[in-house]
């Protein structure tokens, strides 16, 4: 494929810049920029912008609404928009359920969601993991029994992102208990305004409220809210996973950090009269890290092509998610070490509107530094840890 940008792509660069200029807030920006919190109003305000643009499924097919961008210019959207500080959205329902909707739902359910998902009107979170069930999520036990035209669900999903913020959950349930582990799941959707939910906050390391337990106690949801065969969800879960361990062909953000680092290095004293810029040792690192992200770069776009081809994602997939959370956490590490003794003071407040109203702790930069480090930890967690991916590679690539 050809890797470089035409005249159009950058005349599309330009567009997307006029835009951002023109629609994003300067204070959501800054917020995002310094790494200060971002509440959900103003999430959702971002999220119509783009819904009315016409830009926020990027990934989608023109018929249900997609831009009908090429790989180059969903691409250069990504890059543009994570460095000029857009807010991140809550894409589970955009780049994970969007998709499963259209490879194995039925029509009244894409007619139902998809214009939904897209307008914001329905955010949607994952319920995969359970208490002793993460990596290995064909152990999941949480029940759905039958009843008429019902499903009845017991159990527990944990480490929910957004599940406080959405309106939806998409669940891997257990539906049947004879043959393999991975038969007997089934893949459904559930309102999370039914009776019998419960949302309970889990704090992380860094203070934060992201992710939560989601307790449910005799839910009944409607059989017509499974999606693709009962019993064959976990051929519905493969499929999702493939584009989480993507990150929806995202490394915008991985470049924002490169450029902060960069800024930071010049900006902070080396002790010698100089820069830390100057220092060619530590230049090497960030060279390092950038080189590594060179070559992501161009495995992720010709799987971006791949997949805008309808081409399967297998192993790919898995290798991306290793190198890219390997990067973005190498690039935090870099980030605390250039700022010094600024980047250890960490003020949860701070971080926070309204909340605090004293001086900042050193540049502006400084107090978001250790909280990110800390959550960065999860990327080679989430969505199946580093260690299954490297033996998912290895089965699939290799034959072991």
């Amino acid at each position: 494929m050809d890797m470089s940008f035409s005249k159009d792509d950058e005349a599309f660069r330009q567009e997307v810049r006029d835009f951002l200029g023109a629609n994003l807030p300067v204070n959501v920006a800054q917020k995002v920029l310094n790494g200060h919190h971002v509440n959900r109003e103003e999430i959702m305000a971002w999220h119509k912008a783009l819904h009315q643009k016409g830009w926020i499924t990027p990934n989608w097919p023109e018929a249900w609404g997609g831009p009908g961008w090429s790989t180059n210019q969903k691409y250069i959207y990504d890059e543009e928009a994570s460095l000029a500080g857009a807010p991140r959205l809550i894409m589970f329902g955009i780049t994970m359920c969007g998709p499963v909707l259209m490879r194995y739902g039925t029509e009244t359910q894409k007619n139902y969601f998809l214009p939904k998902i897209a307008s914001g009107e329905i955010i949607f979170c994952q319920g995969y993991s359970e208490p002793g069930s993460g990596s290995d999520l064909a152990s999941l036990k949480m029940k759905a029994e039958r009843d008429g035209d019902d499903f009845v669900l017991n159990g527990q999903k944990t480490w929910t992102t957004s599940a406080h913020m959405a309106d939806w959950i998409f669940c891997l349930v257990r539906t049947a208990n004879t043959g393999k582990r991975q038969e007997g799941i089934t893949f459904i959707l559930v309102d999370m305004s039914t009776p019998g939910v419960n949302v309970k906050p889990l704090i992380t390391i860094e203070g934060g409220h992201e992710v939560n337990e989601v307790f449910f106690d005799d839910v009944r949801v409607p059989a017509s809210n499974v999606i693709g065969q009962i019993d064959d969800g976990w051929t519905v879960a493969k499929y999702l996973l493939g584009h989480e361990r993507m990150g929806g062909g995202a490394l915008g953000g991985v470049k924002k950090l490169l450029t902060q680092l960069k800024d930071i290095a010049r900006d902070q004293d080396n002790g010698a009269g100089g820069k830390l810029w100057d220092d060619e040792s530590f230049r090497r690192k960030v060279s390092e890290s950038e080189i590594e992200l060179m070559a992501l770069e161009v495995q992720m776009m010709r799987l971006l092509a791949a997949v805008s081809a309808d081409r399967e994602m297998g192993f790919e997939a898995s290798m991306i998610k290793i190198r890219r959370t390997e990067i973005l956490q190498r690039l935090s590490e870099l980030k605390m070490e250039a700022a010094g003794y600024y980047g250890q003071p960490y003020i949860k407040d701070a971080l926070i509107d309204d909340r605090w109203n004293e001086e900042a702790i050193g540049p502006d930069y400084a107090n978001a530094l250790a909280p990110q480090y800390l959550n960065n930890r999860k990327h080679s967690i989430f969505a199946g840890s580093n260690e299954i991916q490297h033996n998912i590679i290895a089965k699939r690539m290799l034959g072991l």
